[in-house]
């Protein structure tokens, strides 16, 4: 490891840099609470009911939410760009994002095509986020099927695209027979958002993310012999079809039970593992890996805090605000990319 000690401040500089983020995010809304109280809703020792119900139900669990997406989305987006050796792959190149919106799109749109069937079905909670999570499985278990079948990585990648595009033609036929009604319901389901949560709900999306984090831990080997190609990798003894498995199933299950949960969020898992090489210098997983984890709950806090609009009564959608962040890093990777580390 080179410069350990330099690494070890930036960690403790992003640590402290993440608490205050997250301090600043859940000071922020429509009702402005003093600091002070917010310490003591916090601790348990506040007086007042309404913002007592407002940090403890609403803030706190878009905080963490906020959290666990930004984190997500960088990890697997950084295990994407390895994986396929592409510094412009990210999280949703396998067409996990597409089966949950054509899952969404489904069960919103589809009820103008099934005469009415589904409309019951619209009245649960719940409804599109098993819709989001059934078409995320299934392409998760297609994609998977074609992984053990092909060598090249770069096959794995073509066919996540088309089944992007499959259940992008999906989507605009439904779009068609849709009313308006449903169409704004799926237009705003693919805003995103962090605020919808409850804490049952957060605990779930928890319980997949740490599954999905411990698998990405146990691929940073795998990672790291990837870096210099699969030629290279087998030659060290890595079998290459269980790493990209694992790769895949680890980078599947973050991404889509995000996307189930939050919905479709754009740019984060493609823009920070490269904001993250350029800080670190290093393309050793053992350091990007929890690297990338820190930035990207930095950086998904700070978006969700602009998207509060402070002093303001209105919130912007957390996907254009990702988006006009990401845009200008992938441009800016674009013209620059003579010089970047992979």
């Amino acid at each position: 490891m080179q410069n350990p000690k330099k690494y070890q401040l930036i960690f403790i500089a992003l640590i402290l840099l993440l608490i205050v983020c997250f301090f600043i995010n859940i000071s922020l809304g429509s009702i402005s609470i003093p600091n002070k109280d917010i310490v003591k809703t916090i601790l348990g020792t506040s007086d007042n009911v309404s913002w007592h119900h407002i940090i403890i139900n609403y803030r706190l669990p878009k905080a963490f939410t906020a959290m666990i997406v930004g984190s997500g989305l960088g990890v697997s987006g950084l295990m994407m760009q390895t994986l396929f050796r592409n510094p412009l792959a990210g999280p949703f190149v396998l067409g996990i994002t597409s089966g949950a919106s054509l899952g969404v799109a489904i069960v919103t749109m589809g009820a103008s095509l099934f005469g009415g069937v589904l409309l019951g079905v619209l009245a649960s909670k719940w409804t599109l986020v098993i819709a989001a999570t059934l078409g995320s499985f299934l392409v998760l278990l297609t994609v998977l099927i074609v992984s053990t079948k092909v060598r090249d990585a770069m096959a794995i990648l073509i066919i996540g695209l088309m089944f992007g595009s499959i259940s992008a033609a999906v989507v605009n036929v439904l779009s068609y027979f849709s009313s308006a009604e449903e169409l704004q319901q799926y237009f705003f389901w693919g805003f995103g958002s962090l605020g919808n949560l409850s804490w049952q709900e957060l605990l779930i999306l928890f319980a997949l993310y740490a599954l999905g984090i411990l698998l990405s831990l146990a691929a940073i080997k795998s990672l790291n012999s990837l870096l210099l190609g699969e030629n290279y990798a087998k030659s060290l003894g890595l079998n290459i079809k269980k790493s990209r498995l694992l790769i895949i199933t680890s980078t599947s299950l973050l991404a889509g039970t995000i996307t189930a949960f939050a919905g479709p969020i754009a740019f984060i898992g493609l823009a920070i593992p490269h904001i993250t090489r350029q800080v670190f210098s290093t393309s050793n997983h053992k350091i990007l890996l929890p690297a990338v984890f820190l930035f990207g709950a930095i950086i998904m806090l700070i978006c969700d805090s602009i998207a509060q609009l402070p002093t303001s009564d209105y919130t912007l959608p957390i996907n254009a605000i990702t988006s006009l962040i990401g845009a200008p890093v992938v441009i800016w990777l674009l013209v620059r990319k003579r010089k970047m580390m992979f």
